[in-house]
């Protein structure tokens, strides 16, 4: 018998970690390849990890509602067929990004393997390891032992006792790898102290609601784009009286022919995948010591739940048309409403437009979608009175654009004109200059 291990997939660019919301075999199940395992839900998308092997289940590592690091071993399968042999081979064999084999003196079972995320955990807080009970399969020390501690405030550190280790690089192996790699000159920082959760009284009918794996993620993701990123904030005012007449005169048509709406949104986003292709200094992301301009113009959608925000992706959305890019919205929407989204429908994206205007709103500052450069807001249109170039007043459709862009990356002048450009498009968009096919 051989025992092979499942492991956390990533889910997604820029998703580091993912959380077991539901297993959906016990220990004792028999599985076949490609057989669902479990839901797993991030920041991005919830999808099931099939699996990669046809066997029984051994061990179930991780329990509903833990969360794990990319790479982390969720459960073990026992494959049928192989000789002994192969067992010990396949038990010794150890990826070093996955799991770090820490000197342990005490027989303590898994306890001395840690995964990426309690070694940078760890690090960032200086914890020692070594002084810590782990709760995991074996005594393994997870990412939530180490979450309890910072949050009790009670943190273990080296020298603390007397069966500390007296170096600290014993118990502190190389940091963990980001997915965008960063260059610093600068002397490691002091330890992070844990910043204590507040104090909030709870009156008699106050609801507390307890925050979900899926909402914490949403959090760190927009945290870690805020902290890292120097948001920027400009904002144009678009004339879409000539769009919304040619879209109303199509609508009934279309959605009688193909099956789904002519939205405006699909407009906007050909728009900006028109503008990105001849400003493609928009279409990049910061990387530490350089700056990646990406040569595919991938749109990232904002797609909203009751409890969670997805951006799947359009691939080649310069390379669409309208009708393709609206069919592309349709279905995207759809796989998010029916938590039908898979992993690959979130990955690739370069740039993100989101439709704030479908819930009303006229103005707001979107949080740059890291590790992308800007994030497009696409407000609400509604009928204003306007100055023409006559000096006459009249009602027209108007819509603001507002952006928020990474000033490490991007400068005023050039998302000025980017603007600009989808500004010209738009206000240009009718039946005699604009095909939706």
């Amino acid at each position: 018998m051989v025992i092979e291990q499942i492991k956390m997939p990533q889910l997604g660019e820029s998703v580091t970690e993912g959380t077991i919301s539901k297993w959906l075999v016990s220990v004792g199940d028999k599985v076949n390849k490609y057989d669902p395992l479990a839901e797993v839900m991030t920041d991005k998308v919830n999808a099931e990890v099939p699996s990669s092997f046809t066997g029984t289940i051994k061990e179930l590592v991780a329990e509903d509602g833990d969360t794990l690091a990319v790479g982390e071993i969720i459960c073990t399968i026992e494959i049928e067929g192989s000789n002994t042999e192969e067992v010990s081979g396949s038990e010794q064999k150890t990826d070093v990004s996955e799991t770090v084999e820490v000197p342990n003196h005490t027989d303590q079972g898994n306890k001395a393997r840690y995964s990426p995320a309690v070694l940078k955990i760890s690090q960032e807080h200086g914890i020692d390891l070594t002084q810590v009970t782990g709760t995991g399969a074996g005594g393994r020390i997870t990412r939530k032992d180490l979450l309890k501690l910072i949050e009790s405030g009670n943190i273990p550190t080296a020298g603390a006792t007397a069966a500390a280790p007296k170096k600290a690089e014993e118990a502190q192996p190389a940091a963990v790898q980001e997915t965008v790699p960063s260059v610093s000159t600068q002397p490691a920082a002091a330890p992070k102290q844990p910043v204590p959760a507040p104090s909030i009284p709870v009156a008699a009918g106050d609801i507390e609601i307890p925050v979900t794996g899926i909402r914490k993620a949403i959090a760190a993701n927009m945290l870690r784009s805020k902290h890292e990123a120097p948001h920027a904030w400009t904002m144009i005012e678009v004339d879409a009286t000539n769009l919304v007449e040619y879209r109303n005169s199509l609508k009934d048509e279309f959605k009688k022919k193909e099956g789904f709406n002519l939205t405006f949104f699909a407009f906007f986003v050909k728009a900006v995948a028109q503008a990105l292709k001849e400003y493609p200094q928009i279409n990049s992301m910061w990387a530490g010591d350089k700056i990646i301009q990406k040569k595919d113009i991938n749109i990232s959608i904002a797609v909203a739940t009751d409890d969670a925000l997805y951006v799947p992706v359009i691939k080649h959305a310069d390379e669409k048309t309208i009708k393709g890019i609206a069919r592309e919205i349709s279905e995207l929407a759809s796989k998010v409403r029916n938590g039908k989204l898979r992993s690959e429908d979130m990955q690739g994206g370069t740039f993100t437009v989101n439709n704030t205007g479908s819930f009303g709103s006229v103005q707001s500052a979107g949080i740059i979608n890291y590790p992308q450069a800007a994030i497009l807001q696409v407000e609400s249109i509604v009928k204003r009175p306007v100055v023409m170039n006559n000096g006459m007043i009249a009602v027209r459709d108007m819509v603001n654009l507002c952006m928020s862009l990474d000033h490490r990356v991007l400068d005023g002048l050039v998302c000025g004109r980017f603007l600009q450009r989808v500004k010209e498009i738009l206000e240009n968009t009718s039946k005699s200059t604009t095909s939706i096919y």
